[in-house]
């Protein structure tokens, strides 16, 4: 029996595992389970392998795609390039990172793009900032960061988001845990009575479906789309690295 999984905390609100038990049931895969790994602190994945020597592969989810780094023995260019894993192949005692968030993030964004998007604001700097400003770069579209609080200057702080600058960036992409489920009543706090139907919203979250970040920009005509087709198309990737 072969043995996947997801790491992160909390896990909840996760939809990989019955997206893969669905996978599995639907496609007659009987050697294969995948359970969810809750940790407290990255600091616990090390006494997790060695409890669970059957493991095959993880995915890695909020807030250890970064430092999770530190235990990954080889990295795929992608993921160095990102500074950011979220997905684990164990191989012959090797412990080998890649991303595919980058994969589903960009099949699932570029259909959406009209001539007017031309720019985007990436709100929060955390491990899926990175691959979503990964794949802009692939995309071929300027990006600026956001975040609360920030001694970088080149990363805006919401307070710094003027009508001109909400009316230069039409893509607005968020990147944070803000709005997921269960904490479905906040939102990023961007200026979102200057959106108009010319922007366009992504929101990471999938759960809920509608969070209150494109709510309301749907109540100002933007386009929005939520984050569920890419965790479809980055879990599929996924799962064709373990199988590789």
């Amino acid at each position: 029996m072969k043995l996947f999984g997801l790491i992160g905390y909390p896990l909840k609100h996760s939809f990989s595992k019955a997206y893969f038990s669905q996978k599995f049931n639907k496609e007659h895969i009987v050697d294969c389970v995948y359970e969810n790994f809750p940790l407290l602190k990255v600091e616990e994945f090390p006494g997790l392998i060695a409890s669970r020597p059957d493991l095959d592969g993880l995915n890695v989810t909020i807030p250890y795609k970064e430092s999770i780094i530190q235990y990954i023995n080889e990295l795929h260019p992608v993921s160095k390039e990102i500074g950011a894993v979220n997905t684990i192949k164990f191989e012959d005692n090797i412990l080998k990172g890649c991303n595919t968030d980058v994969y589903g993030f960009i099949k699932s964004f570029e259909k959406e793009l009209e001539d007017v998007h031309k720019q985007a604001l990436i709100l929060g700097t955390g491990g899926s900032s990175k691959a979503v400003a990964y794949g802009l770069r692939k995309l071929g579209i300027p990006y600026q960061f956001v975040s609360r609080d920030s001694q970088n200057k080149n990363v805006l702080v919401y307070e710094n988001l003027t009508p001109a600058l909400i009316n230069e960036f039409k893509i607005i992409i968020n990147t944070t845990p803000l709005g997921m489920f269960p904490e479905t009543n906040v939102c990023p706090l961007i200026p979102y009575e200057f959106l108009t139907a010319s922007h366009f919203l992504f929101d990471l979250i999938y759960n809920p479906s509608e969070t209150l970040f494109l709510r309301k920009g749907k109540e100002r005509h933007a386009k929005t789309k939520n984050g569920l087709e890419m965790l479809q198309l980055q879990a599929e990737k996924s799962w064709e690295i373990w199988n590789e």
